[in-house]
């Protein structure tokens, strides 16, 4: 199982030093191949710090981003070493597995990418962007979209909305500020990875997403703001609590992240009250369990997943996330993340100290 899953996965080529047995930042142990599967949101983020550390460390890391949703029941069937997740676990969920550790890696944005011909600056509100996915908002020219577009020529077209067809992280975040700014939709839909849209075209992966936006005219999508970015398609500056119109920045997305966070980090920070915040922002976590001594796993692979976790924590890891696009983690994230990781045991022994 382990060696299918490996041969889907995306392979980060290390740089591993031959002659030494590994580098002279990981203690002298062996190198060694971890694998990790879930979220593409921050798969951008991933592919060049996951590089970056195999240059530092000697240790391959692959991952596969198969969604949120499926990162996570690989974790549970203890079949890859870390899980990449954008919607932390439920308190059902940690319930139904072995006690887990959430580590946030990065802060990113789901945006509504859009693909209108001669509209350059759409502007959107949350109710409205619920009843676009519940298909009560069917025209481009609808008057409530008009009403948030002054001076806009809006044409008289029908809207594709296109939504994700996987389990996914992304998902969870975009019907969690749904829920929160639509009565509506918390009524009707929730939030979830995985939600019964009432209208629209289903695609697998933010990629897919994007794709399918960029090749459809007057599809509107929720994606990755990385991938709206590559695929050089259009985004709208959304609402926030404030009534400000805004677009994802590095600093739109971090003031989002300016409240408390508890001890786990497990929390939304969707819909802030903060004045210039985006409203759809979002932390991102690597899952692994707090107990490291399962199906086989030597203790060298353990201390060498809580080496790849510290190093995404690290100044040196952070600084590259606007180069993608994202937004690094506040102080608090880091902290808590870091003293979480202390707990981590490998048959019973602290090994994250």
């Amino acid at each position: 199982m382990k060696k299918i899953l490996l041969s889907m996965m995306t392979l980060v080529v290390a740089m591993v030093i031959a002659s030494c047995g590994g580098s002279s930042k990981n203690e002298g142990r062996e190198a060694q191949e971890l694998s990790g599967a879930g979220a593409t949101f921050p798969l951008p983020f991933y592919n060049v710090v996951f590089e970056k550390f195999s240059e530092v460390n000697g240790d391959v890391v692959a991952y596969g981003g198969i969604g949120s949703g499926g990162g996570v029941r690989n974790l549970r069937d203890k079949i890859v070493d870390f899980a990449g997740s954008d919607a932390f676990l439920s308190d059902k969920e940690m319930c139904e597995m072995a006690e887990v550790v959430h580590v946030p890696t990065c802060m990113g944005a789901v945006v509504l990418a859009y693909n209108l011909e001669g509209v350059e600056n759409l502007r959107l509100s949350g109710e409205v962007i619920a009843q676009i996915f519940a298909g009560d908002i069917t025209m481009w020219n609808d008057e409530r979209l008009v009403a948030l577009n002054p001076g806009v020529t809006l044409p008289a077209e029908m809207i594709m909305p296109v939504f994700r067809s996987d389990g996914s992280g992304t998902t969870f975040v975009f019907t969690d500020y749904l829920t929160k700014v639509s009565k509506m939709w918390a009524e009707k839909y929730g939030r979830g990875k995985s939600v019964d849209f009432a209208v629209g075209q289903a695609a697998k992966g933010n990629p897919g997403v994007a794709g399918v936006i960029k090749q459809t005219k007057n599809a509107i999508g929720y994606v990755g703001s990385e991938y709206a970015f590559a695929q050089k398609i259009a985004y709208a500056s959304i609402k926030n609590k404030q009534g400000e119109f805004v677009k994802p920045t590095a600093e739109s997305i971090s003031v989002a992240a300016s409240g408390d966070m508890p001890a786990d980090t497990r929390c939304s920070i969707t819909n802030s009250d903060a004045e210039g915040a985006y409203p759809i922002s979002t932390f991102t976590w690597m899952v692994i369990y707090k107990e490291q001594n399962y199906s086989g796993r030597s203790k060298e692979q353990a201390i060498a997943t809580l080496d790849l976790l510290k190093y995404v924590l690290s100044d040196e890891a952070q600084v590259l996330t606007t180069e993608v696009h994202y937004a690094p983690l506040p102080a608090k994230a880091k902290e808590l993340s870091m003293n979480n990781l202390k707990s981590v045991t490998y048959d019973g022994e602290v090994i994250g100290e």
